[in-house]
């Protein structure tokens, strides 16, 4: 291949890029998630973030980047199977070489780019069951549903004009659709049909280490420039401006998230602000390549509004146990932000498309939503079922009761 178009430039902020997005997973979720558990289930959570780092990049490798970005068969295929899932060509990673080019950059850092969101998307799930599913199970669960649900979405979305909902005009930047809403909707389903965790509701159930958490928060926030920023694929304005609404955003969630405790509770947590902070990210993660500052801080607003009524209203009125907010929080935001692409993405509101229709526009970002939500939905259900059918869903009573760090690992995190 002609190797004259990389950038150097480019390409080496691309490896930072992929570094940060792998330091939000591994240890920024793994921090985040596990002081939000009980001391007894601590190892157990980050077990599974630096288990499924492992797993999904094996996968990733052997056949997951072919499915996702193998567009070999749009041409020939004229719409069909293509347009949902890509081909088998570059399983092992057949035909990239040294020389071997994506855009600007080489295919190499494009494909270890792309790893790191298929690895961390199946961790945000880990929340919605966490302290009580099984170990096998959890990587059963989670190997079916990134091969089914995650390849096709992200093939549909970000393989070119050719897939699905890239033919409808979607916008998408860093994956409000591929990671949040699939994620959010897969952990929704996870968390009714493994069930409750025993006492709850009526046992409180606090988290064991807010500094673990908080410092969590810190390590998500700066891999989330990796994140969106490097969506661009390139050093160039788009990231600069992507920079800039990724920090913004969270900004202006964490403060109304704040606000909004401050004047049902009269004190604002750490807990809250740093909820409200990932619910912002998540929330302008689709739009963070086509939204200018005034969309960000309406992304960030609404957000932080609707994520908290996600993460506490809703979820006990509807009583399913999302164990640390998965759904209300990555869900939630990541369809917030998909629909309010949408509008905020037109230049009259100071985002980059001049002709862009917003009324037409947000039907597109509500039409592919709800069909990866479905989709997502769908596919983790069959998965669980397949989990329990093979090695059983959940732990037993005593295990879980015990911890998941001694029934699962057999150690703890903590020795007094």
């Amino acid at each position: 291949m002609d190797t004259s178009t990389v950038d150097s430039g480019d390409t080496a902020w691309m490896l930072v890029a992929t570094a940060l997005v792998l330091f939000m997973m591994v240890p920024g979720l793994a921090l985040f998630y596990g002081g939000l558990v009980r001391t007894k289930n601590v190892l157990s959570v980050l077990m599974q973030c630096f288990a499924l780092t492992a797993l999904i990049t094996v996968l990733w490798v052997l056949y997951g980047y072919s499915l996702a970005f193998d567009t070999t068969g749009m041409q020939a295929d004229g719409g069909g199977r293509a347009a949902i899932i890509g081909g088998l060509t570059k399983v092992l990673l057949r035909g990239v070489r040294v020389d071997s080019v994506q855009g600007t950059i080489p295919e190499t850092v494009f494909i270890s780019y792309q790893a790191m969101f298929a690895l961390i998307t199946p961790g945000l799930i880990v929340g919605a069951f966490a302290e009580r599913m099984r170990f096998s199970a959890m990587l059963i669960f989670s190997a079916l549903w990134f091969t089914f649900a995650y390849t096709p979405v992200c093939h549909m979305v970000w393989s070119g004009p050719g897939g699905l909902l890239a033919g409808w005009g979607v916008i998408d930047f860093a994956g409000g659709i591929v990671v949040h809403i699939t994620a959010g909707v897969a952990a929704l389903v996870a968390a009714l049909v493994i069930g409750p965790r025993d006492g709850y509701p009526t046992t409180q159930m606090p988290p064991h280490n807010l500094t673990m958490t908080a410092a969590g928060t810190g390590m998500l926030w700066v891999g989330w420039f990796g994140f969106n920023a490097g969506s661009a694929l390139a050093a160039n304005g788009t990231a600069g401006m992507a920079a800039l609404v990724t920090h913004l955003s969270p900004c202006v969630a964490a403060l109304t998230w704040m606000a909004i405790e401050w004047a049902k509770f009269g004190k604002a947590s750490m807990l809250g602000f740093a909820t409200g902070a990932i619910a912002g990210l998540a929330a302008i993660t689709p739009a963070a390549g086509t939204v200018g500052p005034a969309g960000a801080v309406g992304i960030g607003l609404t957000s932080g509004a609707v994520c908290f009524y996600g993460a506490t209203s809703l979820k006990r009125w509807a009583g399913y146990d999302d164990s640390l907010d998965a759904f209300g929080v990555h869900g939630i935001g990541g369809f917030v932000g998909t629909v309010l692409a949408g509008v905020f993405a037109s230049a009259v509101l100071g985002g980059t498309m001049a002709d862009l229709a917003i009324g037409r526009q947000v039907l597109v970002q509500l039409g592919a939503a709800l069909l990866a939500g479905v989709w997502s939905a769908v596919v983790a259900f069959v998965a669980l079922q397949i989990a329990r059918a093979a090695v059983g869903l959940r732990v037993d009573e005593v295990e879980e009761r015990s911890g998941l760090d001694l029934s699962q690992h057999n150690e703890v995190g903590y020795n007094y």
